[in-house]
């Protein structure tokens, strides 16, 4: 990660060597051979590291080391010195140094310091806007994200909220589908009435269609008066039929009915009744392959993915799981009364690498842990779950210029479609799109890798 370094060293020939030598490897860098110059280029010029002599006439390395330190510590410094002795180790950290390294230079080590110096500094300035971001209104409702991925899903928000149509939101589970739903109605011209939610999967099969039809009085046990729906409850605003994937097959053709009559027989009842919502759905589950496999309707799935949207999974959004960290360490330090207020920058870089199979819902989890344990003002990475301190980023290899590192042309295809279904949620359609294959196709090929099917 190459960056900016300012060298500074009492003696020219030095500065020049180091320069030469960083140029060749990608920095870029000013060098100065006095204290009081460098930190008058600190305040003119952006600089991602300082890397500093400590034996200089008048400010020396330490001095410098502890100015930075109070006026720019989001600079870090990297103190070298031809006396290495333990003294003088501790006194840079003291002082504020980031680290520490020896003369006579070993020039790749070097080159890694300031490689992580320089990560360092990017990470703390990512985390500082990202916390200004925290406290801006996001573009749409209580949703909070500024990557590429969640702007696309503003900009599709935007122009369907006022529509009528009935919308599909998909996504894996955790991503905030609800969320989705209702930053939609509160866009919609429905806004001033109900918005209604029901989980299809929470509701035991006997009840759902009582549960969205309503019952009339004795239309079983315990049916003791007339009871009202959900399509009912939601007049005039928005019906949110969650999780609508686990919706009973003998379900499914009573609310097709019901969809494009704008009618409905409550239990028990000799009588239909005019409702007038809007419909959401939402489901992390394969609808167009459950369609195939005859689990889920065909003529109710058109008509209830008239306009789909797909929530992007977390590990999709970039530096937006640090700006989500930061909400929810804010917010449940507030609740809990902890003196809490961010994430160290190592913390960050842990979050940025994990894959976060669980999303968003998985993240706020993470971090109602991480207050509730730590003992400092910022989550430090030992307050993370070991998952999450030991992950490794997950990567196809293909193979180097060494022969016994080159796979074969059979395991590189089974190594990538597997990568693949992972990266989507084990969604088989969208795999077969990205892949290029035939649904039947993938599933033979799973089956010869051994991959149990018991997700769809």
């Amino acid at each position: 990660m190459p960056g900016k370094v300012l060298i500074v060293d009492d003696e020219r020939s030095m500065c020049e060597l180091i320069q030469t030598d960083l140029r060749i490897r990608g920095f870029a860098s000013s060098w100065f051979t006095s204290a009081t110059e460098a930190l008058r280029a600190i305040k003119e010029e952006p600089f991602d590291v300082v890397l500093t002599d400590v034996r200089m006439p008048g400010t020396n390395g330490l001095q410098l080391c502890e100015q930075v330190a109070v006026n720019r510590p989001d600079i870090p410094v990297v103190v070298m010195t031809a006396f290495g002795s333990l003294e003088t180790a501790v006194a840079s950290i003291r002082a504020g140094a980031y680290d520490f390294i020896t003369k006579p230079i070993e020039m790749d080590m070097l080159a890694l310091t300031l490689e992580r110096a320089v990560r360092q500094h990017h990470l703390q300035e990512q985390v500082k806007v990202l916390r200004e971001a925290v406290g801006r209104s996001s573009r749409f409702g209580e949703m909070i994200g500024q990557s590429a991925a969640m702007h696309d899903l503003y900009d599709q928000l935007e122009r369907i909220a006022d529509s009528e149509s009935s919308i599909l939101i998909m996504g894996e589970s955790g991503t905030g589908k609800e969320l989705v739903a209702r930053s939609i109605h509160k866009r919609s011209r429905r806004a001033q009435y109900p918005f209604v939610a029901v989980n299809c999967s929470a509701v035991p099969e006997s009840l759902l269609e009582s549960e969205l039809f309503g019952h009339a009085r004795g239309a079983f046990t315990d049916a003791r008066t007339d009871r009202k729906g959900l399509f009912l409850e939601a007049t005039g605003g928005t019906l949110f039929l969650d999780e609508i994937g686990e919706m009973p097959l003998l379900m499914q053709p009573k609310l097709l009915r019901a969809l494009e009559e704008s009618r409905l027989r409550p239990v028990g009842s000799d009588r239909e009744v005019a409702f007038d919502v809007r419909l959401l759905s939402a489901t992390n589950r394969d609808l167009e392959g459950a369609v195939e496999e005859k689990r889920f309707r065909e003529d109710l799935f058109f008509r209830i993915n008239v306009i789909a949207i797909e929530v992007p999974p977390l590990r999709a959004r970039g530096t937006d799981v640090l700006l989500l960290a930061q909400h929810f360490v804010t917010t449940l330090a507030q609740r809990s009364g902890k003196n809490v207020v961010g994430i160290s920058e190592n913390t960050a870089e842990r979050l940025l690498d994990y894959s976060w199979p669980g999303n968003v819902r998985e993240l706020r989890n993470v971090m109602e842990r991480a207050v509730a344990l730590t003992r400092y003002d910022k989550i430090a990475v030992e307050d993370l779950p070991q998952k999450i301190r030991d992950y490794r980023r997950s990567q196809v290899y293909v193979g180097g210029d060494d022969p016994t590192e080159l796979v074969s042309l059979e395991d590189l295809e089974r190594r990538y479609i597997l990568h693949v279904l992972q990266t989507v949620g084990d969604n088989k359609s969208v795999a077969s799109r990205v892949l290029g294959l035939d649904r039947k196709t993938l599933y033979r090929k799973l089956k010869q890798y051994g991959v149990a099917d018991d997700k769809p």
